[in-house]
């Protein structure tokens, strides 16, 4: 069973993301954070496999959360926005996501990403890739 954190600070986004994962029979939401702070307080206590990240939150941005997250080994980070900007993507990747997808992904990419990422490897959005390689 992989046990993810859901970090979204809206909540109809969140209930959405939550209905999706728990939709897998091998998923299992164990928390929700509406803000990074909050995101990074539960993985301590919840030790969750993985967090889907989102980036724009507040109090903590996703990006300082995930530098947390990844630093202090709590779990494995995905990060999930909206925006597929530069500064996003890399500042998410060098605080140790471990995969960046965009939210208008289709939601069986969404429950196979956080499969490859508990599994140990990394995942980017198809329309980021090629930034990150030119």
């Amino acid at each position: 069973m992989i046990r993810v954190l859901v970090a979204e600070d809206q909540s109809a986004v969140r209930a959405g993301l939550v209905l999706i994962l728990g939709s897998a029979p091998d998923i299992e939401v164990v928390g929700e954070a509406a803000d990074g702070e909050r995101a990074v307080e539960l993985a301590r206590e919840l030790r969750p496999d993985l967090v889907l990240m989102d980036v724009q939150m507040p109090r903590l941005d996703g990006v300082s959360a995930t530098r947390l997250v990844v630093g202090e080994q709590l779990a494995d980070v995905l990060v999930l926005t909206t925006f597929d900007l530069d500064e996003y993507v890399f500042g998410a990747l060098r605080a140790g996501a471990a995969g960046f997808l965009l939210k208008n992904t289709e939601a069986n990419d969404l429950i196979s990403a956080v499969r490859t990422v508990a599994g140990g490897e990394g995942i980017v959005a198809p329309a980021v890739t090629r930034r990150l390689i030119a």
